[in-house]
């Protein structure tokens, strides 16, 4: 029987509005001659990351994208992810890497064991599994558990510090990302919470301009059998129950342990079959013009006023769309991504115990336009 090369997966992960997106952007940029494929998973009805992955992409023949909307990649109920494997391993030939993006709201564990069926097993092979950091927000105490009260607000915080903590606890790298205006005592604070919350995390990384080196994202090969540290000038830095480092200005961006590899036999991996009913996602639009000082006061208000960790989407302005992004109170409007021939505002909007209705209804009275 003739031997078939085996295609390296790297699973990126990510709590809601950590710049997975953003970092696959720039990792594809600088891909050099690898052809990747990429699977990008969004838990809603529209595709907003596939969407600007693609523009990203600008048509590069070498790197092939599937959508995976409406759920959660890999997970129960997902019929999608094994036939779309299968097919790009029908195509090895013109496939060095495979990249994955999961859901904010899912774990890499669902993939990881698909990997590692008999379906799967024999083309594919898991490269490393990279776990992107919200940095200010981890600093600003947002995926800390409430233990003031039985009260929804706690229900809320105790969800999202679970997924995360989980999502650390499965990764081999973690990227803290969003880290330009941070000072270097924050970014050792950073450091620490990561470790306090995943004290086995292998390694740990900075992205600046939410940008990764290339070399410390795809080819890592962690989970070959044949693994030995690589030789990649990378600096030790404390394992489990030790301190942070002193300063990290001698690791330029790149933070190596020394830890032993994660077991990750099929026993390892737990995750939630069943998508917990809390999380909630839904669509709202508007046909009509927005003002763009208006609409992200407004998204502000509502993420003070409800359970809401995230929004995306593209709002008509004038004559244009432009790309709006929210992460709880933290809004921003792009001025350089548009949605071509939108002719009307289109926004996601996930959180948990969130209420269709009340949001439609405080939108549109912040913004005096119609949502719904």
């Amino acid at each position: 029987m003739e031997y078939q090369r085996m295609i390296p997966v790297t699973i990126v992960t990510g709590f809601l509005g950590s710049g997975k997106t953003t970092l696959l952007s720039s990792l594809i940029k600088s891909r050099q001659t690898r052809r990747l494929a990429l699977l990008i998973n969004e838990f809603g009805e529209v595709s907003i990351d596939g969407a600007l992955i693609n523009d990203s992409v600008g048509g590069d023949e070498h790197v092939r994208i599937h959508d995976f909307p409406y759920g959660l990649i890999a997970y129960g109920d997902d019929e999608h992810f094994i036939p779309t494997m299968q097919a790009i391993a029908g195509r090895r030939a013109n496939v060095d890497h495979v990249l994955i993006e999961t859901s904010g709201l899912a774990l890499p564990t669902a993939v990881m064991e698909l990997l590692q069926t008999p379906e799967l097993a024999g083309d594919f092979i898991l490269d490393a599994t990279l776990a992107v950091v919200d940095t200010p927000l981890l600093l600003s105490d947002q995926f800390d558990r409430d233990l003031s009260a039985d009260s929804p607000q706690a229900a809320v915080a105790d969800s999202v510090a679970t997924l995360f903590e989980q999502q650390l606890e499965y990764a081999d790298v973690v990227v803290l990302n969003k880290i330009d205006a941070l000072d270097e005592d924050a970014l050792l604070l950073a450091e620490q919470r990561v470790r306090d919350r995943a004290p086995n995390v292998r390694f740990l990384e900075l992205a600046y301009n939410a940008q990764l080196d290339i070399r410390l994202a795809l080819g890592l090969r962690l989970h070959q059998p044949t693994f030995t540290t690589h030789n990649h000038r990378f600096t030790p830095i404390p394992g489990s129950g030790a301190p942070t480092l002193g300063s990290h200005a001698r690791l330029n961006g790149h933070a190596h342990s020394g830890l032993a590899g994660h077991s990750h036999g099929l026993t390892t991996h737990k995750h939630f079959h069943e998508q917990d009913p809390g999380w909630l996602s839904f669509v709202l639009r508007s046909q009509e013009p927005q003002q763009a000082e208006t609409i992200k006061q407004a998204l502000i208000e509502v993420a003070k006023a409800e359970p809401l960790l995230r929004c995306k989407g593209f709002i008509l302005f004038a004559d244009q769309s432009v790309l709006v992004q929210g992460v709880r109170t933290r809004v921003t409007i792009g001025s350089d991504t548009a949605k071509q021939s939108s002719k009307e505002s289109e926004l996601v909007f996930i959180g948990y115990h969130l209420n269709r209705n009340t949001v439609a209804e405080l939108l549109s009275k912040l913004t005096g336009t119609a949502w719904k």
